[in-house]
């Protein structure tokens, strides 16, 4: 079976996993919530305004500052956004685990090869 193969099968694996489930679920809900993606918009252009700043070597406004905070503050209140980030910490940390049993995998191979050779 080649490397390729067993990749997808991998990727399918972890496409059924209920992290990766609730990940998808999250963004779905989010990407439906008008008062989110509203405020996603709004800090898109408030950082648009702080870079242009930065690039022409100035520091953003007070007022841009403000605003910036009190989006920030008011996405992190979001349960929507708070129930997407807590599903997204859940499979960054299943993935975590995936990882270390590949590199677990690839010690054992190593070893292995080694002891055949």
């Amino acid at each position: 079976m080649g490397h390729i193969t067993k990749a997808k099968e991998l990727g399918n694996a972890l496409g059924r996993t209920d992290e990766y489930q609730a990940v998808k679920r999250s963004i779905e809900v989010a990407d439906g919530d008008r008062e989110l993606v509203a405020l996603r918009k709004e800090l898109e252009g408030l950082e648009g305004r702080i870079q242009a700043s930065l690039k022409a070597g100035e520091e953003p406004d007070a007022d841009t500052r403000g605003e910036y905070e009190g989006a920030v503050g008011r996405l992190q209140a979001s349960a929507t956004y708070q129930r997407l980030v807590s599903a997204q910490s859940n499979f960054d940390k299943l993935m975590a685990k995936v990882n270390q049993a590949i590199a677990q995998g690839m010690e054992e191979g190593v070893k292995s090869r080694i002891i055949l050779a």
